[in-house]
């Protein structure tokens, strides 16, 4: 095995990058602060709504479910990831699998945080009230809203969520409580790329619960039940 500092494996590792830039570069992008999405609003017993945002090859359909079983009462804004990798909704492009652009990914969370302040416009809630709630590519945008500082948001339940970034500018999550859930089994992301989510949140001020769950990269009812127990709960 190649050393970190070895010629030939810098070698390979460029190759490797080069061949993702190339096979990635299909990926057909718009920039649009109008998603494709649904709103579902609540029952009037809560002033929350989620902020649904799926994972790759999802759509605005797929967290729905999650969503009303998190918190019933909540209203559901869900949109589409207008970033297609072959001909897969995500949110933002990326060079191989946990490469991301990262121009692209500060670009398409500034985009998003616009498409949910004209939402909260168009159908009256509260950006203040926002939950998001983020699988996979979807929480990794979701730790990127927070990571930027793009809302004030009280709370957010990241499923699977990567690193996505490292911000230049701390942001202030002291009013921020956040739920990591992970899987022990997880063979995209590591229990040490989640140790650095929870650090880098943690360090801005956030008071974050991790839940491990002895899983892969999908998740489970016993996970989403846990999320709801915990967003049920007062800060």
């Amino acid at each position: 095995m190649c050393g970190i500092s070895s010629p030939s494996c810098l070698f390979k590792q460029k190759t490797t990058i080069r061949f993702f830039r190339l096979h990635f570069a299909s990926c057909q992008t718009f920039m649009s602060t109008d998603f494709p999405h649904r709103f579902l609003p609540g029952n009037g017993n809560s002033r929350v709504t989620l902020l649904l945002l799926h994972g790759t090859g999802g759509s605005e359909e797929d967290l729905i479910p999650v969503g009303r079983t998190l918190m019933p009462g909540a209203a559901l804004l869900s949109p589409r990831g207008q970033v297609l990798e072959n001909g897969m909704p995500r949110w933002f492009r990326r060079f191989a699998e946990g490469v991301f652009d990262i121009e692209d990914l500060v670009a398409r969370s500034r985009e998003l945080a616009s498409f949910v302040a004209s939402a909260a416009t168009r159908y009256g809630f509260d950006t203040e009230h926002v939950v998001p709630v983020g699988y996979s590519n979807g929480a990794n945008i979701a730790a990127s809203l927070l990571l930027l500082g793009l809302g004030k948001f009280p709370a957010a339940v990241l499923f699977r969520a990567m690193v996505p970034l490292v911000p230049e500018d701390e942001p202030d999550l002291s009013n921020t409580r956040i739920f990591v859930a992970a899987g022990s089994r997880d063979p995209m992301v590591s229990t040490a790329q989640t140790a650095k989510l929870v650090a880098l949140l943690e360090a801005a001020g956030a008071a974050v619960q991790v839940h491990f769950e002895n899983a892969g990269h999908g998740l489970t009812e016993s996970e989403i039940a846990a999320a709801r127990d915990w967003l049920a709960k007062e800060p």
